[in-house]
């Protein structure tokens, strides 16, 4: 079977050439944009964050898959990548990007819920869990992608995403999937 990931969100070639131009790496792939738009059509006038926001590949993906009552803050420390995003996405009403350290954005809104969370930072994923993961509202769906070994990983991260992989899976009051597919994608939602 051939994935065909048509029809990319509307800003999204504009997007990449702009991540291309400015040397960023770390986007996420196709797949797991289309992904990530799906499951963010299951959540009807729901609060999404992303954390990692980068140039905007993936934001792209999400917002086109939220209805029009639904909600997007999406943070990230580098404004050089941030300003990519807010140039081709900064007009939808539906989305808040916010130039901020993940410590510091954690700390201030501990009390926000969502109903989907997109980890693709450190924080939310390999720092903070805990509390990033108390703002998942029961239902919610918490997203991690890039968990299958990657080459531009440093020396000693397979060792750290193998503990994070064992802290989702210990934690009680979450069910969760790992997809051995597109960069390795884990999904897994609040139980209580």
């Amino acid at each position: 079977m051939t994935e065909d990931f048509s029809p990319l969100p509307t800003s999204y070639r504009a997007i990449q050439q702009a991540t291309i131009d400015q040397g960023f790496t770390m986007a996420s792939d196709l797949a797991t944009g289309s992904f990530l738009k799906t499951l963010a059509g299951s959540k009807p006038k729901g609060r999404f964050l992303e954390m990692g926001t980068g140039t905007g590949l993936s934001t792209s993906w999400i917002l086109d898959g939220m209805d029009q009552n639904s909600s997007l803050v999406s943070i990230d420390f580098d404004d050089q990548f941030l300003s990519i995003a807010r140039e081709f996405l900064g007009n939808d009403p539906r989305l808040e990007l916010e130039l901020i350290d993940g410590e510091k954005w954690v700390e201030s809104n501990a009390g926000q819920r969502f109903d989907y969370i997109f980890a693709d930072t450190w924080h939310g994923k390999y720092l903070l869990l805990d509390e990033v993961l108390e703002m998942l509202k029961v239902g919610g769906l918490y997203i991690v992608d890039d968990m299958l070994p990657q080459a531009n990983w440093p020396d000693g991260h397979a060792e750290k995403a193998e503990r994070f992989i064992q802290k989702l899976e210990s934690t009680p009051f979450l069910h969760l999937t790992k997809l051995n597919w597109s960069t390795g994608i884990i999904v897994a939602t609040r139980k209580f």
